[in-house]
């Protein structure tokens, strides 16, 4: 009887240690990152910058040619991106229709101009990819939802 009373106890307390079950995410990794990347420049010469869904840099790159100020623009894109779940582009135009976000445009990490988008792989996000350099707003997010597309993960929901 007392060794079933000591087994009953390690049991529980072994329980009690045990790690909480944690939600499971999807995550974006370098090899993806790589992927992006080739399909972004078959799209288009441009900087490109890949995220994963804590806003860490997992690839940032420029074409020969495109303007060193487009490596910034496309990582501050990709953070836009991924902080507010919405493609650049889209945010810009709700921002500058809105006096309440006015002033989104004075925060440094922040950039309202088109070529950044979310990554989703179902309805999750998993990172965001910037694009600029491309040869304008219009160009970049088009390069980027390309790229997104070609690799099977949505850029909205």
């Amino acid at each position: 009887m007392p060794r079933l009373v000591l087994l009953l106890s390690l049991a529980v307390c072994t329980s009690a240690l045990a790690a909480p079950p944690l939600p499971r995410h999807a995550d974006l990794d370098l090899n993806t990152a790589r992927q992006l990347a080739d399909a972004s420049l078959s799209h288009c010469s441009a900087a490109l910058t890949v995220l994963d869904r804590g806003a860490n840099l997992l690839l940032s790159l420029r074409a020969d040619g495109v303007g060193p100020h487009n490596s910034i623009a496309s990582q501050r894109k990709a953070y836009t991106a991924l902080s507010t779940k919405t493609p650049t582009r889209l945010f810009a135009e709700r921002a500058r229709n809105s006096p309440e976000a006015a002033n989104l445009n004075s925060l440094p990490e922040l950039l309202l101009l088109g070529g950044g988008v979310p990554l989703f792989a179902d309805a999750e996000l998993v990172g965001a990819l910037g694009i600029a350099g491309a040869g304008g707003a219009a160009q970049d997010e088009a390069c980027a939802v390309q790229a997104a597309e070609q690799l099977g993960l949505k850029t909205s929901l």
